[in-house]
């Protein structure tokens, strides 16, 4: 295809902080990728290259941020020329892309969730998509619903399943006197820990726990809207670590 206006909408949501969840490229060195690099969004584009090469017309724009929440989030693209419109989650950007060119020359398939391998040194070190995607519109094709009949030439590589799965997660409720022990693990020189927390309140103790021989403890809570970190080591002149974020 060979476009001067392009319209590429979707909705997607995952727990990985990386994926490619678009791309497509041509001979001419023009290339779009839609990508999740560190939980952000990262839209890459070039409309072709000329004598000073592709660098010259690389564009690259970064938005949003923890998009790896499994929540839905939608994107936007709408492309005239040089000037893009990219709108994630309501919040839009307008940006106007390097080079001298206005059309996107794709020669070869768009593939969404992922980028066929080609040899080049880039595609090899991004990784596939991994989530929901919904509503994928392109340039008014509704890809969902022609890949679900099975309409797009070539199909789909792997196993797409037409449901969205949700992770199994078991919340704990706590009030303002409740809390949960756990057995500790003794004889371990490694103290390590992770959850999700949502709360109203500003301040709160998030997790305590003693180390064994009275060699200290370690404490995590919420001060005021921030989390800290508090490590207490008895046997050491600097006996106190404070991290807070």
């Amino acid at each position: 295809m060979k476009t001067l206006k392009d319209v590429i909408s979707l909705k997607f949501k995952t727990s990985e902080s990386e994926g490619v969840i678009f791309h497509g490229e041509g001979q001419q060195g023009d290339y779009i990728t839609l990508e999740l690099k560190k939980a952000k969004l990262v839209l890459s584009l070039n409309l072709g290259s000329n004598q000073l090469g592709s660098i010259y017309g690389h564009t690259s724009v970064m938005t949003g941020s923890l998009l790896d929440d499994h929540h839905w989030h939608s994107i936007l693209i709408e492309r005239h020329g040089r000037n893009i419109n990219l709108t994630l989650d309501r919040h839009m950007q307008h940006f106007r892309t390097n080079g001298e060119f206005d059309y996107l020359d794709l020669d070869y398939e768009i593939t969404f969730g992922g980028m066929p391998f080609s040899g080049k040194p880039s595609s090899n070190s991004r990784k596939n998509f991994k989530g929901c995607m919904e509503s994928i519109n392109y340039n008014g094709n509704n890809i969902t619903d022609l890949a679900k009949r099975k309409k797009l030439e070539p199909s789909n590589v792997g196993n797409l399943s037409f449901s969205c799965v949700e992770p199994h997660t078991v919340p704990v409720f706590f009030n303002a006197t409740s809390y949960l022990e756990v057995p500790g693990r003794p004889s371990q020189d490694l103290f390590s820990v992770s959850f999700l927390f949502r709360t109203w309140n500003p301040s709160g103790l998030l997790v305590f726990s003693n180390f064994a021989d009275d060699l200290g403890n370690v404490e995590i809570d919420i001060n005021e809207g921030k989390v800290s970190v508090h490590i207490n080591v008895t046997l050491v002149k600097k006996n106190r670590i404070d991290i807070s974020s």
